[in-house]
């Protein structure tokens, strides 16, 4: 599983981020988190607002900090 953070690397993101990593060390599960800066492979995505997350290059959420809750529900906890 590939897990993207799409966004410009804020606080906003960062917390995505970390909420991610804790979704997955909750669940027990283990998956390729990357965090993506890069506007055009953001747009590319057809994100127009941040953060974003992407699981396996479908994006799941825009514009929202998801709560570790959230993210584990979206992993299919």
């Amino acid at each position: 599983m590939i897990i993207k953070v799409l966004g410009s690397g804020c606080k906003k993101c960062i917390t995505l981020s970390e909420n991610t990593q804790a979704a997955l060390a909750n669940l027990g599960r283990e998956a390729q988190v990357i965090k993506v800066t890069d506007f055009a492979e953001i747009a590319a995505h057809g994100v127009m607002s941040t953060p974003a997350l992407a699981i396996d290059d479908k994006v799941v959420s825009v514009g929202k900090v998801l709560t570790v809750s959230e993210v584990e529900k979206l992993l299919g906890a």
